[in-house]
């Protein structure tokens, strides 16, 4: 946790042990930086209050693992490293991308699609897909997991970072994935599992598991990735087709001005758009600017995303835990 007036004129003294007795949300080194800083905190002060009061909600979810993967690491008895060590699957396949020890690494590719990337057991396994097709739209993580059948030991929902699902059950789905990427302009389809470590699995016998596998039609995703922001790739992309919905996970609106003509942009085609962020605070200050933009309402209000990835992010810069995709709105 740092001084939220770090950075500003004088340096820091020390440690931020001193938080806010109003909210409790934000810590200072001193007293000095805490006054200076109140102009500005005391707009969002008494929001941050209300916020705080929803940690026990943000904090619930079904699995065993729940309190380490929260409460634990928010008080840094915890931490992913040390979680995933435990589990064995520190530093192994895709798990690399869970934890800070995964920061130096450049790009996923579909290469990382390895036999070991899952090492879990067959009961863990992708593969092990249900062969029903949802009768409903599910409300929460433990719905999904006893739709799959699945144990709810099961430390493959740590992986899960996006903001919405799709139902894969044939369906064809087409993703412009725009950003950073290093892959720019490589397309691939998504047609297979990873394989997990059992030897003795299904997935080991069988050359293709399809996405639609319990379907009479398959199922396919296919990805096209572009390097560069949304509203400089947009003409590239309705060449193909035109968005029938646009997803920006843990968008950072209030952060980045590049957001602008993207905004801008979405307003002109009227294509419905969900973002997410890391807690209420942010989405709150994103939703705002959106409005300032647009001169509209959100169509989408703030929600809890029940589908939050069910890991606390580590040094978060307020005592508010803060969660991959943890809260949505749109557009």
């Amino acid at each position: 946790m740092e001084c939220a007036w770090k950075g500003r004129t004088n340096r820091c003294l020390g440690p931020a042990r001193r938080r806010c007795g109003g909210c409790g949300a934000v810590a200072y080194c001193s007293a000095s930086h805490q006054i200076s800083h109140w102009s500005e905190h005391k707009e969002e002060c008494d929001r941050l209050k209300q916020h705080m009061k929803h940690i026990d909600s943000l904090n619930e979810f079904p699995f065993t693992f729940s309190i380490q993967a929260t409460i634990q690491v928010c008080e840094k008895r915890e931490t992913r490293c040390s979680l995933l060590r435990k589990w064995g699957i520190h530093q192994l396949g895709m798990w690399l991308y869970e934890c800070q020890c995964g920061t130096s690494v450049a790009s996923f590719s579909c290469s990382s699609l390895t036999d070991n990337s899952w090492n879990l057991p067959d009961i863990m396994c992708p593969c092990n897909e249900t062969v029903s097709s949802p009768s409903k739209h599910f409300c929460t993580w433990k719905e999904y997991y006893e739709w799959r059948s699945r144990e709810r030991t099961s430390t493959a929902c740590c992986l899960c970072r996006a903001a919405c699902t799709f139902s894969w059950y044939g369906c064809t789905h087409r993703v412009y994935w725009t950003g950073s990427s290093t892959m720019d302009g490589q397309s691939f389809t998504l047609r297979k599992y990873a394989r997990c470590i059992s030897t003795d699995c299904s997935c080991r016998s069988t050359e293709d598991v399809s996405w639609g596998l319990h379907t009479s039609k398959s199922a396919t995703v296919s990805m096209k990735l572009r390097r560069g922001f949304y509203h400089d790739c947009y003409r590239d992309i309705v060449k193909d087709s035109s968005p029938h919905l646009i997803i920006a996970p843990n968008a950072g609106i209030a952060a980045y001005s590049s957001w602008l003509p993207t905004i801008e942009l979405i307003k002109e085609i009227n294509v419905p758009a969900v973002f997410s962020d890391y807690c209420e605070e942010a989405c709150n200050l994103g939703a705002r600017y959106i409005t300032s933009i647009t001169g509209s309402p959100l169509s989408f209000p703030i929600q809890l995303n029940p589908f939050r990835q069910p890991m606390v992010v580590e040094d978060s810069a307020l005592f508010l835990p803060c969660y991959s995709n943890c809260f949505l709105f749109g557009m």
